[in-house]
Parts: structure tokens; C-alpha cells; sequence
């Protein structure tokens, strides 16, 4: 479970410093030595100083205070990636204006263009980045003063907010309680159709943008950046106070000239298999003794509650047979690492954070690292529960709630419940949590079962480093994964590798366990044979895992389409599988009488272990539990022409895709 962005990142959005190509565009204010230097080269310090400052406000663009334009920006959220603006406040020579979202920029983008001057707080790496992302490569004013970098030149950091009040500005009467937060929510009721809202969230960023008139003022005097008393330089204040008194723009009234996005869950995953399918989601705590969110996903309808010990929730998931969990809590460690633990010897190599984790940092979503302090035991936690679900054959993806939430424009917990309970229904989750009182970790368990709709449908981005498991994310602009991965499973000679060749000849990649198995046998130089493979297997599933070997599977058949996967034998293979490939994984198991599957192998097995005691040992002991697990189980005892018949049906049947026709070489 991430805890959520504090309404303080909303105030004073707060991000890393910009890199180099990012760079501030205002110019460096020559402190007191330099210019007390320049006066005793030859020039009367008081000249040189005046001189200087001078200069420099040439150069910040402010002799001409007409042509300083000061612009301020609000959005769905903080994430220049996935949110949007949804209105544009500047004020140029005593006139504010705004621009919202819907309507004509042309005015806004007119006085861009004829402005010489921009005046931002923390526009380099917020307010411009919209900008750019909504209306393109805009011409902007040649320079830009980023208050918040340039008041810190004058001693003053922290956010607007916190400068207005160290400066003792009295600008926000009328919306005292208001943050970024609470402006990103005045939005979402103004689309709904409350106007007074509209008019609240115009106000706050009126008051945003004429507060920067006095700032800027306040830090140039204590900069020293002013002409002396014949050219005195203009005071942005003079007019921005009048600004603050006046009535709010004009074409504010009227109905909502914004439509909120048709993004419904009928609308999305009509047609796919996440319509109705059955997903667990859980908004895990970092201890049992604290309950964690549980919800029963069952198509749109959703029923919640919450559960402590892992041993509860394990019963209640094998209980309710769902097709995919989903679970909030890191489920992987960062490549490198071995241990949550900070004494694991790759601590200061590899540090605590995964590469999902930093490219959602990189699109402006807060996330907490994996191995953070406060996280290590949720993470811990998390992937001892996945793995446990796993062995019984369940695919589990690890969501995140409030990154889910941004991208798909519903408020977060943070805000209130009943923003987020709003936003689930209007996308069309139902429920008793619509009108009983659920906990906040409740209706983020709802998110993550969410999100493994997203993944079921193929309408989803997989954020993962090497060696690292995938963050699952809603993508809003995908149609759907293409490709086809089959897995086949059975006992010793069902015919899987029959089945299995039939679709190579079809155009499929053709991969198996066994291969993998063949190439470990071959480093320590012994013979190919069955009982030596099924030794080395079981040997290879208790000491590296079946994640290893499956991936090791995958390289074989590296960037194709189409594969068929020759030996599933563990639950855990299944597992793999689905949550890889999701909808486009199709499993198929072969059964056949035993007296039939003996036949087979003695005519083959010249030299190998007896059938039955090929049969027991244990890398066959769980391929049984498969059968329960797959799309479909068949029995394979006709001809080739007729295993062929079925298997193409099924693929073709369970994957909603038509397959090749068999190339004519074959």
C-alpha cells in the first residue's frame, strides 16, 4: 500500500531541480563583492552598482513592465504525462484574464507571443510543460523569471504560499483553505455541473498569479536589481492590488463548456475478457496486525472488506477461484538486490528503487521506492503472499492504486472518500460501497481489481527493469495487445510435443522446458536422458524457481508473435504465463488413458526408466492440478489429423484470433 501525495506537493509541486537542458531563463544578479570589485578597478563603487543593476534588469526584461506577463496554471493533477490543464490565468499591464479548458486560447496565445517577459513559479518544470504538451510549440517570451529559483537568490524558498507568508502578503482573502488539492477538486464538481466552483477555482488562480506581482517586486529591491531615483523602475504591486479587487472575467457563467471522458468500464472492456471476469484485489498493510483492503471483483460489481493474516486471505482467494489477483505492494526487488534489508551487500550499488518506479517519478507520479525504510516490510510482505498464490497456479500482478487513479482522473483517498467513491461509480464500478462506509483501503483494493481489468483486457503498460517484475498500469490509448502465447500441458506422452509441433507448422515459435533442462545438463557434462531430466528439473524448480526457468524458456523464442510452449508442469508455470501475456496466453492440457500413454512410451523409451516409475517421479507429481487451470482439457487418443482438429479449434476458440493455415513445407 503507497501512502498518498501530501496536499503540500500539490501547494508548492514540488520535483527534483531542472537538469541542464531544463535551465532557468533568468540571468545570475552580480552580488555586492563583484561589484564592489568593479569599483576599485577605477569606477566609484555607487556608479558601478547602478550601472549594473541597470543592466540586469534590462536583462530580466522588466524596464518595459507592459510587455511582463505573468502566467500561472492549474490541471487534473501533477503529472504533466497524464493529466491535463483545465485553466490558464495571466495578468499583463493591471489586467488579469483566463483561459479555460474548452475554449478559444486565442487571446492567451496572442499575448505569448507579444509579451517580452514570463513570470512563472516553478514554470520550468510545471506550468511550461503543459503548456507545451496542450497548445504545442508556442511561441513564448524570449526571457522567463522562475520565481521559485529566483527567490532563493533573495533567501526566500518553500512554496508560493509559504514566500506570500514570509512577506507578510495579504492576497488570499476569500480562499484561505484552499491548495492545489482542493483546486484540482473545485474542477472535478465544476464538470459536473457546479458553476459556483468554477468561479472558487478561477479566484485561487487569480490570486496564484497576482501574488507573483508582489513577489517579484519584494525580491528584485532585495536583490538591488533597481534603477536610481531619476529612472525609477515600474511596481507590478501598483497594479496588482487594484486586480484583486476587481470583478472576476467575464464568460465564466453558463453550463460547462468541458465534457467529462466516456471512460466506463462497459465502454472499455465490453467484448474482452475482463467483462466478466472474477479479480481479487488487495490493498496491502505492511503487518498482519494492521487490515488490509480486500475486494471481489466480479465483472463491475464489487463487494469489500478487510483481512489481517495472509493465511485468511490465501483461503478466501482459493475460495472465490478468481482468474487474476492483484495486489498493492512492490512484488520484486531492484535489480541487484538480493535482501529488503539495508545490510544486503548491493545496498549502495544498487539502491532502493526499481526502474517502474523511477519512470513513473519521471512522469510525474509520486511513488515511494520499494526499499525505502517505511516500505521494506510491505515489500517483504507482498512478495512472500505472491509467491504463495502462486504455487496454486493464480497469476498476481502488483498495481498501484494512486497511479491508476491519476491515469484514469479520479481523485485520490487523499482527497476524500467521497471523491474517490464518486469516480469509481461514474466509471462504473457498483457496490455496497456506494452508499455503506468502507475504509480508504477498501476502495483502493476496488482500484487494484481495477487495474487487473485493465490487465485482462490488454489495455494495459508493464513497467519493469531487468530482473525485475512489472508494475501493471492502466494505458488509456491502447487497443489491445497483439500476439498469442500457447502453453501445453499432461503427463508423459499425452501428446503435448505432437500438439505443440502441429502449431509450429503454423507459424508458431516452437519452445520447451526441456531445452533449458538439456542446457544445464550439458554444463555439468552428463548424458540427455529422461530420468537425468527429470532429476536436473525437479533440482532446478527447488533452487532456482520456476520464474527463473520459464524466463529462460522465453529467450529461445525472443520478439515473435506467436509461440507455443512445449511442457508446462507446475501451477507456477501457468502462472508465469498469464501474468506475462495476460488474455493472450492460452492453455491447453493432453490427457490420455494410461494404458494408451504407456503404449507411446515404450516405443520410444529404448533404454529409459520403466512408464511407471518414469510416472512418479516428482517433476510429474503436480502436472495433474494443470488440467484445472487450463482453458480447456483434451483428450488426445484418435490421429494426428484428429488432435490437430481439436487443438487449432481451442487455440482459435479461447484466443478469439484466427490461425495460420499450416505453411506448405510442412
Amino acid at each position: 500500500m503507497f501512502p498518498d501525495v501530501p496536499n503540500r506537493a500539490y501547494e508548492e509541486r514540488r520535483h527534483s531541480r531542472p537538469s541542464a537542458e531544463q535551465a532557468v531563463l533568468f540571468p545570475d544578479v552580480l552580488p555586492a563583492e563583484t561589484l564592489d570589485r568593479q569599483g576599485r578597478k577605477g569606477r566609484p563603487a555607487k556608479a558601478a552598482k547602478a550601472s549594473a543593476a541597470l543592466a540586469a534588469r534590462e536583462a530580466l526584461g522588466l524596464e518595459n513592465a507592459s510587455r511582463v506577463l505573468f502566467l500561472d496554471v492549474e490541471t487534473t493533477g501533477l503529472s504533466w504525462f497524464y493529466d491535463e490543464i483545465t485553466l490558464v490565468g495571466w495578468a499583463r499591464d493591471g489586467v488579469y484574464r483566463v483561459y479555460v479548458a474548452g475554449q478559444d486560447p486565442s487571446d492567451l496565445l496572442a499575448d505569448l507571443s507579444q509579451a517580452g517577459t514570463l513570470v512563472t513559479f516553478n514554470g520550468t518544470l510545471f506550468d511550461l510543460k503543459f503548456l507545451k504538451k496542450t497548445f504545442g510549440e508556442i511561441p513564448l517570451p524570449q526571457v522567463h523569471i522562475d520565481l521559485r529559483y529566483l527567490s532563493k537568490r533573495a533567501g526566500l524558498s518553500g512554496g508560493q504560499k509559504s514566500i506570500e507568508a514570509e512577506l507578510r502578503l495579504a492576497t488570499r482573502e476569500g480562499v484561505e483553505g484552499l491548495d492545489g488539492a482542493a483546486a484540482v477538486l473545485l474542477w472535478h464538481e465544476f464538470v459536473r455541473g457546479d458553476h459556483e466552483s468554477l468561479h472558487r477555482l478561477v479566484d485561487y488562480n487569480r490570486r496564484d498569479v497576482l501574488a507573483m506581482c508582489m513577489i517579484l517586486d519584494r525580491v528584485v529591491d532585495r536583490l538591488n536589481v533597481q534603477q536610481d531615483l531619476w529612472f525609477q523602475g515600474p511596481r507590478f504591486e501598483d497594479w496588482a492590488r487594484p486586480a484583486l479587487e476587481s470583478d472576476l472575467p467575464r464568460g465564466l457563467a453558463g453550463k460547462p463548456s468541458v465534457q467529462r471522458k466516456a471512460r466506463t468500464f462497459e465502454s472499455l472492456f465490453k467484448s474482452t475478457p475482463a467483462a466478466k471476469a472474477k479479480i481479487i484485489g488487495i490493498d496491502l498493510t505492511g503487518a498482519e496486525k494492521r487490515p488490509s483492503g480486500f475486494c471481489v471483483l466480479d465483472g463491475n460489481a464489487a463487494v469489500t472488506s478487510t483481512i489481517n493474516a495472509d493465511a485468511e486471505m490465501l483461503s478466501r482467494i482459493l475460495a472465490e477461484k478468481p482468474a487474476l489477483v492483484s495486489i498493492d505492494s512492490p512484488l520484486s526487488l531492484p535489480e541487484g538486490r538480493i535482501s529488503v534489508s539495508d545490510d544486503d551487500p548491493g545496498r549502495s550499488e544498487f539502491g532502493i528503487m526499481r526502474r517502474c518506479e523511477r519512470e513513473l517519478k519521471r512522469r510525474g507520479i509520486n511513488v515511494y521506492p520499494a526499499l525505502l525504510p517505511s516500505m521494506q516490510r510491505l515489500t517483504e510482505r507482498g512478495m512472500r503472499l505472491a509467491e504463495t498464490i502462486r504455487k496454486h497456479g493464480i497469476p498476481v500482478i502488483e498495481s498501484y492504486p494512486g497511479a491508476a487513479q491519476d491515469i484514469m482522473g479520479i481523485p485520490r483517498k487523499g482527497a476524500g472518500e467521497k471523491y474517490l467513491k464518486q469516480g469509481l461509480a461514474e466509471f462504473g464500478i457498483s457496490g455496497p460501497f456506494e452508499t455503506e462506509a468502507v475504509t480508504h483501503d477498501e476502495l483502493d483494493a476496488i482500484t487494484s481489481a481495477v487495474v487487473g481489468s485493465f490487465f485482462l483486457s490488454g489495455q494495459f503498460e508493464a513497467l519493469r527493469g531487468p530482473t525485475e517484475g512489472a508494475l501493471i498500469i492502466p494505458d488509456l490509448k491502447s487497443s489491445g495487445s497483439a500476439g498469442l502465447v500457447v502453453g501445453i500441458s499432461g503427463r508423459i506422452c499425452a501428446g503435448k510435443t505432437t500438439a505443440a509441433r502441429l502449431l509450429e507448422q503454423r507459424g508458431f515459435a516452437y519452445t520447451r522446458f526441456s531445452l533449458v533442462i538439456d542446457d544445464e545438463i550439458r554444463v555439468r557434462g552428463e548424458a540427455l536422458t529422461r530420468a537425468n531430466r527429470q532429476r536436473v528439473g525437479e533440482e532446478v524448480h527447488k533452487d532456482k524457481g520456476q520464474g527463473w526457468l520459464c524466463e529462460r524458456v522465453l529467450e529461445r523464442v525472443p520478439n515473435r508473435s506467436l509461440v507455443v510452449v512445449d511442457g508446462l508442469r507446475f501451477p507456477e508455470d501457468h502462472a508465469f504465463f498469464a501474468e506475462r501475456f495476460g488474455s493472450r496466453f492460452v492453455h491447453l492440457h493432453l490427457t490420455a488413458a494410461a494404458s494408451i500413454r504407456e503404449s507411446r512410451y515404450q516405443s520410444i523409451a529404448r533404454g529409459e526408466l520403466p512408464f511407471g516409475e518414469a510416472e512418479r517421479q516428482p517433476v510429474e507429481a503436480e502436472i495433474d492440478r494443470l488440467a484445472g487451470l487450463a482453458a480447456t482439457s483434451m483428450e488426445n487418443v484418435g490421429t494426428i489429423e484428429e488432435l490437430e482438429r481439436v487443438v487449432v479449434r481451442a487455440v482459435a476458440e479461447y484466443s478469439d484470433q484466427e490461425l495460420p493455415c499450416p505453411s506448405p513445407s510442412s
